[in-house]
């Protein structure tokens, strides 16, 4: 497998810099461990190779492609698959949900090793040399090890920059340059720097055919019903909302995701109410608990169905978001409120 370093920085960089890889593009040095791959028919070395980045805050090198990938969550597994790497993935965890038509088939076969984090002994049983986690607490002493301590094993780990959470890391706010900076990171990262750029491109025409509402003001309630968990100003729905031009009621709380009471959402009284499908909180048990409250049942969006329906993996920084920003500015006109 790929020989790998990973030790952690001692002093934090601006969220940009964490985006931007220090590569190597020289000729590579023949000393690194990596095994030859089975059928391979020569053992020269990638000259795309070592490959240097600082992942918020943990420095990782790969001295060669990764050929065994586990991803945990559905974030980082659909962009593996996006960057036509699936069928290096011996493993996935933390789905949030079933995959899009277009990446579905190449993610059919790959084995599921725990609906939830996958705990270090599943980890280690499918042998990885790569681990793309979607937020910073899949690495941990509970869940699939901690960074350092899965080095040591030889194994690499990468959280998506979008979910670093420590300052001169953090997104601030999250922006599609910075998703597009993740996505080309992530192709270099495997070996596939011409297939990220694609996405990008795909991405990019998606947002450029958009064509923004105006005068929209909206709610995104992603769960909780005693106090309601709605996206903020400096996240992954602050970021779609303002590309599908809707004014976010909640913009002027500097945090991705915040805890809000409902008499908050009254006085906000949105013309649209976001809501986030999740198999664990659906968007039709919203729907049901917005019109049972009876401080929400006289909100004219509740009392109209204005609503437009998320699903949770679209929610996070990854390749579904431009799509989103498409879907949800058709589903705001649609609702006759553009403009």
């Amino acid at each position: 497998m790929p020989s790998l370093t990973s030790a952690p920085l001692r002093t934090a960089r601006r969220t940009t810099a964490a985006l931007t890889l220090v590569l190597a593009l020289g000729a590579c040095s023949t000393a690194g461990t990596a095994e030859p791959v089975t059928g391979a028919t020569s053992a020269a070395p990638d000259p795309a190779y070592p490959v240097t980045l600082d992942n918020c805050g943990t420095e990782v090198t790969l001295d060669a492609p990764p050929e065994r990938v586990v991803t945990i969550k559905s974030s980082t597994t659909e962009l593996v698959a996006a960057l036509g790497a699936a069928d290096r993935l011996v493993g996935t965890a933390f789905s949030d949900g079933p995959a899009p038509d277009d990446l579905a088939g190449a993610l059919a076969d790959v084995p599921e090793l725990s609906e939830q984090v996958p705990g270090q002994e599943a980890l280690l049983e499918a042998a990885p040399d790569l681990v793309l986690g979607g937020w910073e607490s899949n690495f941990s002493a509970d869940g699939a090890g901690e960074r350092d301590a899965l080095a040591a094993l030889g194994i690499a780990t990468y959280v998506a920059p979008s979910a670093c959470k420590e300052p001169g890391y953090q997104p601030d706010p999250l922006t599609f340059d910075l998703v597009m900076a993740q996505i080309r990171e992530a192709g270099a990262l495997l070996g596939v720097p011409d297939a990220a750029e694609q996405v990008v491109a795909e991405q990019q025409a998606v947002l450029d055919a958009v064509e923004p509402v105006d005068g929209v003001t909206a709610l995104w309630w992603s769960s909780g019903e005693d106090s309601p968990y709605v996206g903020a100003g400096i996240g992954a729905p602050q970021m779609i909302l303002g590309a599908a031009g809707l004014d976010n009621v909640f913009a002027g709380v500097h945090d991705t995701w915040t805890s809000v009471g409902w008499e908050q959402v009254v006085d906000a009284d949105p013309d649209v109410v976001v809501l986030v499908d999740a198999a664990w909180n659906t968007a039709a048990d919203k729907r049901a608990a917005l019109a049972a409250n009876p401080a929400t049942a006289q909100l004219e969006a509740v009392r109209e169905e204005r609503y437009v329906v998320v699903p949770f993996a679209a929610t996070e920084a990854g390749v579904r978001n431009a799509d989103t920003v498409a879907d949800v500015v058709e589903q705001v006109t649609a609702l006759g409120l553009d403009g």
